[in-house]
């Protein structure tokens, strides 16, 4: 018993490691299940690094204070590097014409490298180790985990659509008729023009299905003369 109480006192970071990228997957499902460009994989690297600069901060004072004898703060290790690397990840933080935000995961793991690189320099390298281990876990196993067994709105993707429609068409039918085909519609904006009418919204359907059935659907409904489709994943 005493020896497994010294194994937690000394790997006491694994058990932080693990409940930091558990909070990261409960924030991130949350947002993803309302839709938020802050998803899953974003919250997981950016829990993960938090946490494991906050264990490096401290065991740091710690460590040091000893062998210079005086104290240490333990917010100065990461504060100012992370600053800096903020700007770096704002760079790759990009706003799509079609209105999605893409880059964020791009950007926490920016952040969450220049962690690793504290991490290492201060000297915990089995940290590092395990920092890189739960950031990868969440950014590849956990999302494939949670599209196989995971709630109906993970399996599904977005995409931006853009119909012409003859103008003698009935288009609360055809609307239904969208919705036989299995494809859920929502922000409708519908423009009447000269020659036609633009039907523009967002179709969500299964990630398994490829962009280009979605756009033979559409084509084959009565009335459609053109028909633009957009994937916003």
């Amino acid at each position: 018993m005493q020896i497994f109480l010294n194994l937690v006192a000394e790997y006491d970071f694994v058990i932080k490691l693990s409940f930091a990228t558990v909070a990261g997957v409960i924030i991130g499902l949350e947002r993803e299940l309302k839709g938020k460009p802050l998803g899953l994989k974003t919250c997981v690297i950016v829990s993960v690094m938090a946490c494991l600069l906050t264990i490096v901060s401290y065991e740091s004072a710690f460590l040091y204070s000893k062998e210079y004898s005086r104290p240490m703060d333990p917010g100065r290790i990461p504060s100012y590097v992370i600053s800096g690397i903020g700007f770096l990840g704002a760079g790759v933080i990009l706003r799509r014409s079609n209105e999605a935000i893409s880059g964020l995961t791009t950007a926490a793991l920016v952040l969450a490298s220049a962690a690793i690189g504290i991490t290492i320099g201060a000297g915990f390298f089995i940290e590092a180790l395990f920092g890189m281990i739960f950031i990868i876990f969440g950014v590849k196993a956990i999302p494939s985990l949670f599209d196989a067994i995971g709630p109906k709105k993970l399996k599904e993707k977005e995409l931006k659509v853009k119909i012409f429609i003859e103008k003698e068409i009935d288009l609360t039918q055809l609307m239904k008729e969208i919705h036989e085909k299995n494809l859920n519609v929502k922000r409708v904006k519908v423009k009447e023009e000269k020659s036609d009418i633009v039907l523009n919204c967002i179709i969500t359907t299964k990630k398994s299905i490829y962009t280009t059935d979605v756009y033979y659907q559409i084509k084959t409904l009565n009335g459609v003369i053109q028909a633009e489709v957009e994937n916003l994943d």
